[in-house]
């Protein structure tokens, strides 16, 4: 039975990396695996996942509005996937986690999402919130915060290196603009607590 798997984590903990390996891993058994996308994060180029060690693939893109079941069963017109690998699905709409999983479901092709669980605010993604919800399998990757402890949360920094506490939920940058932080310097960065 194929199932839907959200793989969740902060910035820089290797969810694209993972996800690139594991569709090396099915191609290189000569599987064919759909590689999909945010459009609206061209980071590593248009149609491209890129990892921060340096690997990367060409992949379709996705944005609001596009029915990826619908993609997903036109492609298996043209044989079997062995699984459909989405990166950035933070950026997915609740509608489209659906369509994942009715894919899993009813098409019997495993779906492995990769993304960030939680915004800079510290507020989860409307795409994540679905996957939270209808995932058969969670995974957290895990990386650390500065004092070596788990990161669980993300930092939106300005210009002058200090947390930002509002704007708008999604733009895109890198280790420029983001810093994954355990809870307590996620707090302190961002000023929250019973006396901030």
């Amino acid at each position: 039975m194929a199932k839907l798997y959200f793989n969740y984590s902060t910035m820089n903990a290797g969810k694209s990396t993972l996800l690139l390996q594991a569709s090396h891993n099915y191609r290189e058994r000569g599987m064919r695996t759909l590689l999909l996308t945010a459009r609206l994060d061209q980071r590593a180029g248009e149609g491209r996942i890129g990892s921060r060690i340096g690997i990367g693939s060409e992949a379709e893109t996705y944005v609001p509005g596009d029915d990826l079941f619908a993609r997903i069963r036109d492609r298996l017109a043209d044989g079997p996937l062995a699984c459909v690998l989405v990166d950035e699905a933070q950026f997915l709409e609740p509608i489209q986690v659906r369509q994942l999983a009715w894919a899993a479901d009813d098409l019997g092709v495993p779906v492995m999402a990769y993304g960030l669980r939680v915004d800079f605010r510290g507020e989860l993604f409307p795409g994540s919130a679905a996957l939270l919800a209808l995932a058969d399998s969670l995974r957290e990757v895990r990386t650390i915060c500065h004092c070596g402890r788990k990161a669980t949360m993300v930092a939106r920094v300005g210009p002058d290196g200090k947390a930002v506490t509002e704007g708008a939920q999604v733009e895109i940058g890198g280790n420029d603009r983001y810093l994954s932080l355990c809870r307590r310097h996620w707090r302190e960065a961002v000023g929250e607590g019973p006396e901030g």
